[in-house]
């Protein structure tokens, strides 16, 4: 019996000793998560105005004045960008953004035979997920510590390649699975198109097609040219501060569950503790009584 409450005991110090960690884990991410939404509710806002902004220009454009980042291609050379964080504990965060980029996998699978698709991965767990699942495709992970430093320099590396593999027609379409960030406790896998720019599409009130009037200056083609990669950047830093901040708000929901799950189990081995030491302290009180009453006869 001794031997029973020793194991409970141990284990229910080693379940405190989790509890700890998991609080401490959840105060750390709910610190950082503060800076990272702010970050994301100021950024979020420009960008999609941004976005919304060129792709209404684009719409509006005719033939090649459209500069080259709205130019569509038949899809010989893909590429799929994989932007997770580089730690772990965050419930089943990662594991949904690594499912969307390997859905891009399957639709692209004639491209990977050929050594036509390549995968970028932001951070390590997208990597850890999906190098032995996409074989065919090219593994590019220069980019995998993007997150130690998030300054819009840094992560305009990444667009800046993009572009100019785009450019030069060494990839024809780019496809970014990323976090999007709704709240602490909801975040979302999402995949969306970065290259070519998509339009919108040009209203039809029945009659004939509504045409935007634009006036340029300089010139059509000279201002898209300066105009689309720097929204194309301030594009790709949101899906990056969308991710830090979903890693942070998925990471403080994990561990505060984990910190009611070890509540829980310590609740359980307490009652476990307990009736064991019941047990004991009865079977010690039978054979005190049975001695006795083998001495009086």
């Amino acid at each position: 019996m001794s031997g029973k409450l020793k194991e409970v005991r141990d284990r229910i110090g080693s379940v405190k000793s989790t509890q700890q960690i998991t609080k401490a884990m959840k105060m750390v991410s709910a610190a950082k998560l503060r800076n990272a939404q702010n970050a994301i509710t100021q950024m979020r806002p420009y960008a999609q105005k941004l976005d919304q902004m060129i792709k209404n220009i684009l719409s509006n454009v005719e033939g090649g004045d459209g500069g080259s980042f709205g130019v569509e291609r038949p899809i010989t050379n893909a590429a799929v960008v994989v932007i997770t964080s580089n730690r772990g504990l965050a419930g089943a965060f990662n594991t949904n953004i690594a499912k969307a980029g390997f859905a891009l996998y399957e639709k692209h699978q004639a491209l990977a035979q050929n050594g036509n698709l390549t995968y970028y991965f932001v951070g390590k767990k997208g990597f850890d997920a999906l190098k032995k699942r996409i074989p065919g495709a090219t593994i590019n992970n220069d980019f995998i510590d993007l997150f130690s430093d998030l300054s819009f320099e840094n992560v305009s590396q990444v667009p800046n390649m993009l572009m100019e593999a785009f450019k030069t027609a060494k990839i024809d379409h780019v496809d970014v699975c990323y976090g999007r960030f709704k709240n602490a406790a909801m975040q979302f896998p999402e995949t969306v198109q970065f290259l070519p720019v998509q339009k919108i599409e040009v209203k039809d009130d029945g009659k004939k097609k509504i045409k935007a009037d634009y006036i340029f200056e300089p010139g059509k083609k000279e201002l898209l040219e300066e105009l689309i990669p720097s929204i194309l950047q301030t594009t790709f830093q949101k899906f990056c501060l969308d991710t830090n901040a979903s890693e942070h708000g998925a990471r403080m929901t994990a561990m505060d569950k984990a910190t009611e799950n070890a509540a829980e189990l310590l609740k359980d081995l307490k009652i476990t503790y307990n009736k064991a030491r019941q047990e004991a302290i009865t079977k010690e009180i039978l054979e005190i009584v049975g001695g006795a009453a083998a001495l009086e006869n």
